[in-house]
């Protein structure tokens, strides 16, 4: 009689809750589903539907729209974003975790200001940099843009992970012979694979996610999926078919890789945010 009440409070406090929830969030991604398989004739008179199911709008968005190459501009800029930020970061943190130097703390306050004003604010002064450079409309332009946004975080993230890892490491391969920078790589960075990961996929997603600077310093030569989405949406009326087949393919590299590294992923995050 007790377990059976204890079964019964177990589902009506957790399981049907957390159904309900799963429910609320997936329904709109359901909705997006079948809308794209849906044939437009049907969509508008019968509404989203899995029967006479297609991929006409997958293919017409491949075939006439040319997502893919919109897609190739997307994993450019955010691949190339994820490289420039970890490439900075991770340095950068090391140095913060591991030296106390004269601006220390307000570098770091900085770093953390940073996140707080709005992108518009940067985006003028960004638009008129690139275009005195000559960049606007090339893959480096979005690169930089989205690097000062995921770059202060990620030196934040990597710094409270390398907190956690021991001095006596470092100075124990000094001892045996290693530069700093041969600690830093050799002893190090295997230590924080882990939080490496999770930052890259941050800096990653962020990226591809990005809007209002593949807007403005993108063009016709470098369109991110992001913009690709929008040109959908037309004055007069809005092709629902290719927008939700547009919304799932450009959510699914993203959605992959978090599945694909979750476990560490969460570890990284967890890991750098106890403070030893």
């Amino acid at each position: 009689m007790v377990r059976n009440r204890s079964v019964v409070r177990r589902i009506l406090t957790i399981d049907l809750p957390v159904i309900l929830i799963l429910c609320f969030t997936l329904s709109p991604y359901l909705w997006m589903a079948l809308t794209s398989i849906t044939e437009k004739s049907r969509l508008f008179t019968e509404g989203p539907s899995i029967a006479g199911a297609t991929l006409e709008n997958y293919v017409r968005l491949f075939g006439t729209v040319g997502f893919g190459r919109n897609l190739f501009d997307s994993f450019v800029v955010a691949g190339g974003t994820m490289i420039v930020g970890l490439g900075l970061a991770v340095p950068a943190a090391y140095a913060f975790s591991r030296f106390r130097f004269r601006g220390r703390r307000l570098l770091m306050l900085q770093f953390l200001l940073i996140n707080m004003f709005p992108l518009v604010l940067l985006i003028l002064p960004l638009f008129i940099l690139m275009r005195s450079l000559g960049l606007v409309d090339t893959y480096l332009a979005l690169i930089i843009a989205n690097s000062t946004v995921a770059i202060p975080f990620s030196v934040w993230m990597m710094t409270s992970y390398i907190d956690n890892i021991p001095r006596s490491l470092d100075e124990a391969a000094m001892t045996d012979g290693c530069t700093r920078f041969g600690a830093l790589f050799r002893v190090v960075l295997p230590l924080c694979t882990p939080g490496i990961i999770a930052t890259g996929v941050y800096i990653f997603i962020t990226a591809w996610n990005e809007y209002l600077y593949a807007l403005t310093l993108g063009g016709r030569s470098v369109k991110p999926i992001t913009v690709a989405i929008q040109t959908l949406i037309g004055e007069y009326q809005i092709e629902w078919g290719l927008l939700t087949a547009g919304g799932i393919v450009g959510a699914m590299p993203a959605t992959l890789l978090f599945l694909f590294v979750q476990k560490r992923l969460i570890a990284g995050m967890t890991q750098g945010a106890v403070k030893g």
